[in-house]
């Protein structure tokens, strides 16, 4: 136990909130075209000297989650290097700074699935993982799909799953779909169709 009193506050608030963290010196220690990673020496909100690093992204990621009339998802599978394992996720990709994130949506979805849609809904913003990087998601649902042309990028070799949505959620909630943006993308889908955010036939077809 500890003697450090609780605080409470509203759970949805950020009001009110000052940052306990002082930076005393930053470094870039490492940088690709891709990302760096800055460490700094600071004091620690109970005043104690330490160090941190974050690794800063240059893009936003992106997820785009393809659902058909008929209720299904389509997924694309790859190994994925840093992880040293097979991962099934929806398609995904990384905007550039000046870039709009839809206009990538669109364009990883064609590139990775061949698949263009009519609609992209914007279905979540997230902070992907915000104890050791300022990396952002932005996940898009696409429906109205008509078929594109494939093209993926040189470092990417994949294979192609086209699985009913209850399916992928299923595999989601068990760990068969670890990705963290495709498992937020298919909770947050199955939200939006039992909540009216999606068209009511896509929904029905969804659930069914």
């Amino acid at each position: 136990m500890t003697d450090q009193p609780l605080r409470t506050a509203h759970i949805l608030s950020t009001q009110g909130q000052e940052n306990p963290w002082t930076i005393l010196t930053r470094r870039v220690a490492y940088q690709n075209p891709y990302f760096s990673v800055d460490d700094y020496e600071v004091l620690k909100p109970n005043g104690a000297p330490g160090f941190y690093g974050v690794a800063r992204f240059k893009r936003v990621g992106v997820g785009v989650l393809p659902i058909d009339d008929s209720g299904n998802v389509y997924l694309v599978g790859q190994w994925r290097f840093a992880v040293d394992a097979y991962s099934w996720e929806m398609p995904e990709g990384g905007a550039e700074p000046e870039e709009d994130p839809r206009a990538c949506a669109a364009r990883e979805l064609e590139e990775e699935a061949g698949l263009k849609a009519g609609r992209l809904i914007e279905a979540l913003q997230v902070d992907i993982s915000n104890s050791i990087t300022d990396e952002r998601g932005v996940v898009f649902i696409a429906v109205d799909l008509t078929a594109g042309v494939l093209h993926p990028d040189d470092t990417e070799v994949f294979d192609q799953a086209k699985v009913h949505f209850k399916e992928a959620l299923a595999a989601a909630l068990d760990g068969r779909i670890r990705d963290a943006l495709t498992v937020a993308a298919l909770l947050r889908a199955h939200h939006m169709a039992v909540t009216g955010g999606l068209p009511a036939p896509l929904a029905q077809a969804m659930l069914r």
